[in-house]
């Protein structure tokens, strides 16, 4: 027997466990906030704010939730989502929905839009891809009479790290695999480091801003178009219904909402019609 060995072994790290009162605190704020829905989410939660506590020498999670509570800044509470949820997206995401946009949307809104304007939202942009793919479609499409539309592009999200990472339009190379070649060369630069940017005037297109789809939304005009995919695969059946509605109620007239196509608005799609499978209409 090496009783050297057995007296040199590494101590295992003390593993910090959540209480139940701590994980029902932190669900409800963050259902309460933001809509997303954590209560079956408990090995998720603690093992994403175990690297957190660790770093920051908390001894309880208590202690990091006092710590967000007391922020005023908001800055904790978005760190805290930030680590609970995963900010994924990728240029051309559910190719279906910009064939669609092509064949039926752009030419029905080229039609029925007054002065040339064209107003798209997408909300839960994440890092980006998916508006810059859009105004790509949008621009693809228009050709030589882009110049004449305004078809600016409001992208929202609740996390001021990603709109940073969005608003740089820098990708890996690998990120717009699934971009058509002639695209790559008409939409991207070649950054010194191997990254691709997306050209200023595809950036200029998309107007990255914070937003809390939980928040009252206060906009000038109606959207033709919004994008919300992926986004309410976090909450609650009440939740989307209310959210739906909101959508609905900043609908243009003929507008259309596109959600994720793992998601459904079965029992929930509230005025909207129905399309196709994640694409649904406002009456005209």
């Amino acid at each position: 027997m090496n009783t050297q060995q057995n007296s040199e072994a590494p101590v295992a790290s003390r593993i910090v466990k959540m209480t139940d009162k701590e994980f029902t605190t932190l669900v409800t704020f963050v259902k309460s906030k933001y809509g997303i829905d954590l209560t079956k989410k408990r090995v998720l939660v603690e093992s994403r704010l175990a690297q957190e506590l660790k770093q920051r020498g908390f001894t309880t999670f208590q202690q990091y939730i006092d710590v967000v509570f007391k922020d005023t800044s908001g800055n904790e509470a978005v760190t805290l989502l930030n680590k609970l949820t995963t900010n994924f997206s990728y240029f051309m995401r559910e190719n279906e929905h910009y064939a669609f946009m092509v064949n039926r949307v752009l030419p029905y809104l080229e039609k029925r839009c007054k002065n040339n304007e064209m107003r798209i939202w997408s909300a839960g942009c994440s890092t980006g891809q998916e508006a810059y793919t859009t105004a790509m479609v949008i621009d693809d499409y228009f050709g030589t009479r882009k110049g004449q539309w305004d078809t600016s592009i409001l992208a929202t999200d609740i996390s001021m790290r990603v709109l940073t990472e969005a608003q740089k339009g820098i990708y890996p190379a690998g990120d717009i695999k699934d971009i058509p070649p002639q695209w790559k060369k008409k939409y991207f630069d070649t950054l010194p480091d191997g990254n691709l940017q997306v050209k200023e005037r595809i950036r200029k297109e998309v107007i990255f801003r914070p937003g809390n789809l939980m928040e009252p939304f206060r906009f000038k005009k109606p959207f033709d178009l919004i994008f919300c995919r992926n986004v309410m695969i976090y909450f609650d059946t009440d939740t989307k219904a209310k959210l739906v509605q909101k959508f609905y109620d900043w609908t243009a007239p003929g507008g259309f909402l596109f959600i994720g196509h793992s998601e459904s608005l079965n029992g929930i799609s509230g005025q909207y019609n129905y399309v196709q499978p994640a694409i649904y209409q406002r009456k005209e």
